[in-house]
């Protein structure tokens, strides 16, 4: 344990049909570079550091060496790490703050981090009413709430999808529709949970193709690291089947770094969500809503599991 988050590293294959990680845990997968057993105390800082923002690591050993390998020679560069986003509304705290955190920290350790302004995606989940112009200006401000909360931006780059996409078409609808091509349709409706839906709710077909979009995303941006929360872990763990099935297979795996996922602040909510006003925090709300939202809160006394207000103090307020 380290700042309070478990750090774990599970085997590759552990969640090949998208369920949850299970209580087996490994160092290292299958198809993983061999693990170094011998490594320079600032390799091992800076590991120590992406892994205290993961509730889950995949895999551990894979950080390490993608460390190792492009910390010097010919091969040295900043590693690339990866969050999208879908501009839809109001930014509630945990995707403010957690996420400045999290940035800082990689940035910090010599990667450069790349946002995806998922405006295209968002209109592919209907959010806005699917009005691409209103998702957009909600994108920027989204961007303007990070600069504001701390973000360092040095090493950090927003890319909207609907632009990247079309600069390079033929390379993003390629890799699309081979991810489609190698995947059943039961596996990609697992994915659905990405989008904010279950797996029983209707889809339309532009939801149905969205996972496959997401997973393309990773290898059309060089992603070495998906750091997203663990919501999104079944298309991250997509993109790594997908790098066995493909032909020729890709080596380098992309290394996923899922942080926890902030509580609502009502009794039984896992997931801050923007639907409901009252169990979120807002980044623009205002010392009196925030002071009686918080009064308002679940937080028995004496129980520090399942307590959003301890989370919060855990997560937010610690680490700054």
């Amino acid at each position: 344990m380290e700042d309070g988050v478990a750090k774990i590293s599970i085997e590759d294959k552990s969640a090949a049909d998208g369920s949850s990680p299970s209580s087996s845990v490994s160092a290292s997968a299958g198809s993983e570079p061999a693990a170094v057993t011998h490594v320079d105390p600032e390799t091992q800082r800076r590991v120590e550091i992406a892994m205290s923002i993961g509730e889950e690591v995949v895999t551990e050993d894979g950080l390490r060496n993608l460390f190792l390998k492009t910390s010097t020679g010919p091969n040295a560069r900043r590693p690339i790490c990866y969050d999208g986003f879908e501009p839809s509304g109001r930014m509630h705290i945990a995707q403010g703050i957690l996420k400045s955190i999290n940035v800082n920290k990689l940035t910090s350790i010599g990667c450069d981090f790349i946002f995806w302004v998922a405006d295209w995606f968002a209109q592919l989940n209907n959010k806005l009413g699917g009005d691409l112009n209103k998702i957009q200006t909600v994108g920027k401000y989204f961007v303007e709430v990070w600069k504001a909360c701390g973000m360092d931006m040095t090493h950090v780059k927003f890319l909207w999808a609907s632009e990247e996409i079309n600069k390079r078409p033929n390379e993003y609808w390629t890799r699309v529709m081979d991810v489609a091509r190698l995947n059943k349709l039961p596996r990609i409706i697992r994915c659905s949970t990405i989008m904010g839906r279950n797996e029983q709710d209707e889809l339309t077909a532009a939801q149905i193709f969205y996972p496959c979009m997401q997973c393309a995303d990773i290898f059309f941006l060089k992603a070495d690291i998906c750091q997203l929360g663990m919501d999104q872990r079944k298309v991250n763990m997509l993109a790594r089947e997908y790098c066995d099935d493909v032909k020729p297979k890709i080596k380098n795996k992309p290394i996923i770094i899922s942080h926890h996922m902030m509580p609502g602040l009502k009794q039984g909510q896992e997931k801050m969500s923007k639907s409901d006003p009252e169990s979120a925090i807002f980044m623009e709300d205002s010392e009196t809503e925030v002071n009686t939202k918080i009064k308002k809160a679940f937080c028995p006394p004496k129980q520090t599991v399942g307590n959003p207000c301890i989370e919060y103090i855990q997560y937010l307020v610690m680490p700054k």
